[in-house]
């Protein structure tokens, strides 16, 4: 089980290490930055991103705004959105992701906040539970993932996800 684990974890670190050269690679190409607003994630998209040499040349700042207070301090958050749409949520993730543009030097910003567990889970957000939002040039995106597994696993598909989505709208015709 042991072996399973950490085969898991080099491959989706190795999955990482690709997704990041070729963000580096687009964003380098526009000579644009990155930010990342992480809550569930705790920093490891920026990890991810700053694993790779040379990555200060596109990587601008990582916000890790784990509670509540910090969305909003940090990123400027309104406290009434956190109220009332929760923190896990399309219009936080999406308000993160705008608060680290508008704080950083960055044209490229990914957002997460999501339920890694095994713990906070509910009916209507289970474990798993993830909103992502990427906020480009030309406008703000997310979407909502529920991702299988434990805490590790839950973390490691968020920044996966995270990642490939941004190369993907990034690589598209309108960016």
């Amino acid at each position: 089980m042991v072996s399973a684990t950490v085969a898991t974890l080099s491959n989706s670190e190795h999955s990482s290490q690709h997704l990041c050269a070729a963000l580096a690679s687009i964003l380098l190409d526009k000579h644009w930055l990155l930010a990342t607003a992480e809550s569930c994630t705790g920093g490891l998209i920026s990890a991810a991103c700053t694993d790779l040499a040379g990555s200060s040349a596109w990587f601008e700042r990582g916000f890790v705004t784990y509670s509540n207070a910090a969305k909003h301090d940090v990123l400027g958050v309104p406290a009434e959105l956190i109220s009332q749409h929760g923190a896990v949520s399309e219009a936080v993730a999406r308000a993160m992701a705008q608060g680290a543009l508008q704080r950083s030097a960055a044209q490229v910003a990914i957002a997460v906040t999501g339920v890694a567990g095994p713990t906070g889970g509910s009916a209507e957000k289970p474990v798993g539970t993830v909103w992502l939002a990427w906020a480009l040039p030309n406008g703000v995106y997310s979407e909502h993932q529920i991702f299988a597994g434990d805490r590790t696993t839950v973390r490691a598909a968020t920044v996966h996800r995270a990642l490939s989505r941004v190369c993907e709208l990034l690589s598209a015709p309108t960016c």
